[in-house]
């Protein structure tokens, strides 16, 4: 609905649950958009769904909501984890907001060797990804992981996990996610990850480990070698069509 306002809550709902507003909320709410007491408002937490909730206490430092009825019931997006190496920052922004909105779990930030950016505020991150969500509409936010490097997540990686490994060397040829398995095949329902790599694209030995991995899956992402960014919504929008909640 257009001009609906939406609110991350880090507090539990329930009718006639009481819902304190930090102090950016606030001047948010009443200092932006001049939201008054009795003015309702949509809220949500990742975990109770999207509730209706009516302004109580309104002040310069905080506020008081207090939730009405549910309005929409918590949407789980499919298990489904991004994995990409950070770029520029407001590029990286872009991937983090592109990726709570179209559906992904959880983001993991990974360092490769052709990594540029070796740091990343995850906390600000974890912003952009609620900030998306409330956005989008959605009731669920994917959690921002710290960054990690690309060997040790492989090292750990979950036995029944696919990988959708977007290869750059393989621009051009002609690849589909779903012909890459039977109808009946576990792969189509399993738990998935995209890996992206950096601009500099992955090293020889990055690519070796991958091929040599029963759960990972090389893909084209089309005839252009596409930015990390753009690769990461490509790839997003092709798992969400073949194997996600897109179909």
């Amino acid at each position: 609905m257009a001009g609906k306002i939406r609110l991350f809550v880090d507090h539990p709902l329930a009718p006639g649950q009481s819902v304190p507003l930090s102090r950016e909320q606030a001047h948010y709410l009443f200092g932006v958009m001049r939201q008054a007491v009795g003015n309702t408002v949509q809220v949500f937490n990742g975990v109770d769904g999207e509730w209706s909730a009516e302004i109580a206490v309104a002040g310069k430092r905080g506020g008081t909501l207090t939730a009405m009825v549910q309005t929409r019931p918590l949407q789980v997006p499919p298990d489904l984890w991004l994995l990409f190496a950070p770029i520029k920052k407001a590029r990286t922004d872009f991937i983090v907001e592109k990726a709570a909105e179209m559906g992904a779990a959880r983001i993991q930030p990974v360092q490769t060797e052709f990594t540029n950016s070796e740091r990343i505020r995850r906390d600000r991150l974890q912003a952009h990804a609620v900030e998306a969500a409330e956005q989008c509409g959605g009731t669920f936010v994917p959690e921002v992981c710290d960054l990690q490097k690309l060997d040790r997540v492989l090292s750990d990686w979950p036995a029944d996990r696919a990988i959708m490994f977007c290869d750059e060397e393989l621009a051009g040829r002609s690849s589909s996610l779903t012909a890459l398995f039977a109808e009946d095949d576990p792969a189509r329902t399993a738990p998935w990850a995209i890996l992206i790599g950096p601009e500099g694209g992955f090293s020889d030995a990055e690519r070796r480990r991958l091929d040599a991995m029963p759960q990972a899956h090389a893909i084209s992402l089309g005839p252009r070698i596409l930015r990390a960014d753009t690769a990461a919504v490509a790839a997003l929008t092709l798992w969400q069509h073949s194997l996600g909640d897109w179909r």
